[in-house]
């Protein structure tokens, strides 16, 4: 199993993280977003429920992201339905951040995720 290293610092840094608070208002307010989003579409409540069609329309990544996607893709070997499950978890993530459109930072956790998800299973 691979555990990824942690920063010394991050660990060192008197600061106080989020609170359970701030994380849950932050969750609250992506749900809010997703509800608005698929408001039209019945049975679809969160991104978990896109269908290739919306994940494709709802999940658009710049050239940025669109190249992150596709390094992961052909160096980690995934699947077309773990394409589409990335990047649902992209647009969650980029919605946790209250940002429209998914951002690089987004893309790279949530492939990492997939990567962790996929060596714990194997």
């Amino acid at each position: 199993m691979d555990v990824p290293l942690v920063d010394y610092k991050a660990l060192a840094d008197s600061q106080p993280g989020e609170s359970s608070e701030a994380i849950r208002l932050r969750v609250e307010k992506a749900r809010a977003v997703q509800t608005e989003r698929f408001k039209g579409h019945k049975g679809i409540h969160t991104n978990s429920g896109m269908t290739p069609r919306l994940t494709k329309k709802y999940c658009e990544l710049d050239a940025e992201c669109g190249s992150l996607m596709e390094h992961a893709m052909g160096e980690i070997s995934f699947s077309a339905r773990a394409h589409d499950r990335i990047l649902k978890v992209s647009r969650t993530l980029a919605d946790l951040k209250g940002l429209e459109r998914i951002d690089a930072d987004s893309v790279l956790e949530a492939v990492n995720y997939r990567t962790l998800d996929r060596n714990l299973w194997s």
